[in-house]
């Protein structure tokens, strides 16, 4: 077992802010430990997520990222963005969504393996870093999600943009499947804000791949996330690239997903604000419902759909009271 307070207390913290730490957990691995508020991620656990990067050059061999809170963590920090889209600083709201994008992708096309340790609540933002690993060893209890629509907002932290990546590599390359199916089931399960009741579960809404693995015993769960990356690690890990040949599916798709959200509002199984939401992240996962056919786009071309999208959004009234009912209640606004 190794216990992150218990190596702390013996000096192997190698760096800190006020909302994550650098943790030497021995054999050359680092840990990046979250330890603000619900575990939220703000610019103090970006800058420490670069900070775990760079010593990747400066002798370690893996990170992992984990904590021993009470749960891995509730996603962005939703106070933060209310405040910024209450002073009008657009600029400033555009900048903190793409340096999270941008940390995300650094996570994924890392110089040397990342292994995330999610547990408990692992929500919105908590969500998209784990998706952006290299492995995931997740604890057996691990209540994962994409619940952005909750808040009148989709995933722009990369979430939505690599659950479209994962659908479309699902997706057989037989010219007569139709691989509408794989992007149906993602956009079901973000525009819903579907949280899995186990890691098992998450596997089957595709936030943990066929490669991760899970831990029964939580007390383990670090060690067993180090040792992972020591593996990867000693198997000769090689980073990819960023890609240029993700599938969007254009306009023939986003007509559908209209349509499917058409009868939902008609049956008043979603609210007229919730139709607005899911168009956006339709968009999104299209292409941006300006291809007449299925074509070719980069990563980067889908962040920046994201990220629009949720700026956007940002915008909306009725986002803003959603913001402000979840800070309020804990709970979600169907309005």
């Amino acid at each position: 077992m190794l216990l992150l307070p218990s190596l702390k207390a013996r000096k192997k913290e190698i760096r800190k802010n006020a909302g994550a730490s650098l943790i030497d957990l021995g054999e050359g691995v680092v840990c990046l430990e979250f330890h603000s508020k619900m575990n939220t991620i703000g610019p103090d656990a970006v800058e420490m997520i670069h900070a775990g990067l760079k010593s990747l050059n400066k002798g370690f061999e893996a990170i992992v990222i984990g904590n021993q809170a009470a749960n891995f963590s509730a996603g962005a920090n939703l106070m933060l963005v209310l405040t910024t889209i209450q002073e009008g600083e657009w600029d400033d709201l555009e900048s903190a969504v793409r340096a999270f994008q941008n940390a995300n992708m650094a996570i994924k096309y890392a110089p040397k393996p990342v292994v995330a340790a999610p547990f408990s609540l692992t929500l919105g933002g908590g969500t998209e870093m784990i998706l952006h690993a290299t492995r995931v060893r997740a604890a057996a209890e691990t209540y994962m999600g994409l619940v952005e629509a909750g808040v009148g907002l989709i995933p722009a932290g990369g979430g939505t943009k690599e659950m479209l990546v994962r659908a479309m590599d699902k997706a057989p390359a037989d010219p007569e499947a139709d691989p509408f199916t794989f992007v149906k089931e993602i956009y079901l399960n973000i525009a819903m804000a579907k949280v899995s009741t186990s890691a098992e579960e998450g596997r089957k809404l595709g936030y943990l791949s066929a490669k991760d693995s899970i831990s029964m015993n939580r007390d383990r769960q670090i060690a067993d996330a180090k040792e992972l990356a020591l593996d990867l690690a000693r198997l000769g890990y090689r980073p990819g690239k960023p890609r240029e040949d993700v599938r969007v599916l254009g306009q023939s798709a986003f007509t559908k997903m209209k349509l499917g959200l058409h009868l939902m509002r008609r049956a008043e199984h979603v609210s007229d604000y919730d139709v607005v939401i899911a168009t956006q992240l339709a968009k999104v996962l299209c292409g941006g419902g300006e291809f007449t056919s299925p074509q070719l786009v980069s990563e980067q071309y889908l962040l920046d759909l994201e990220r629009e999208a949720f700026l956007s959004l940002c915008g909306q009234k009725k986002t803003l009271e959603r913001i402000q009912y979840m800070l309020k209640r804990g709970k979600a606004l169907r309005n």
